[in-house]
Parts: C-alpha cells; sequence; structure tokens
C-alpha cells in the first residue's frame, strides 16, 4: 500500500531500481570526491552577501543549476568556493 505520491522524477528512479537498470559512473572517485566537496562547502557557516547580476546571466545559471539539479544558489557557492581554493 502505498501512502504518499511520487513526483515524476521519484517514479523514474523506483522504476529504474526496481529494473536494475542504473549504470555505473565514470570517475566515481572524483564524482564522489566533488559531492562531498558541495556538502562541505554547504555546510559550513556561511555570510549572506549581496550581488547584481542581468537577468540573462542568472536565467542561466538557473538552467546550468537544474540540469546539474542543485539550487542556484548551491552552485554560485560552490562556483565561488572552487575558485579560491585554486
Amino acid at each position: 500500500m502505498k501512502y504518499y505520491e511520487l513526483d515524476k522524477e521519484e517514479q523514474e528512479l523506483l522504476d529504474a531500481i526496481e529494473a536494475s537498470d542504473f549504470k555505473p559512473v565514470p570517475n566515481v572517485k572524483q564524482e564522489i570526491a566533488r559531492y562531498v566537496s558541495y556538502a562541505r562547502a554547504d555546510s559550513k557557516r556561511t555570510k549572506n552577501i549581496n550581488i547584481r547580476l542581468s537577468e540573462r546571466t542568472l536565467h542561466k545559471l538557473k538552467v546550468k543549476a537544474a540540469e546539474k539539479g542543485l539550487p542556484y544558489q548551491t552552485l554560485v557557492a560552490s562556483l565561488l568556493h572552487q575558485y579560491t581554493n585554486k
């Protein structure tokens, strides 16, 4: 018995799990390290900033973030973090 409704993405994931339709991720260690760095960057104490961007730039950021499955603020923070730690 199901107690909740799945959205389209959740249903696709459930179908893939049930069909054992997963494929290995190339460079899995690098991918894990990348997401660990995202988690570390997100979990640290944060400070709010204001920044002026053109609507076009903001729209592009939101599209890129959606492609990666991240909130756009998290993507911006991650990009800034990567840039400052080079």
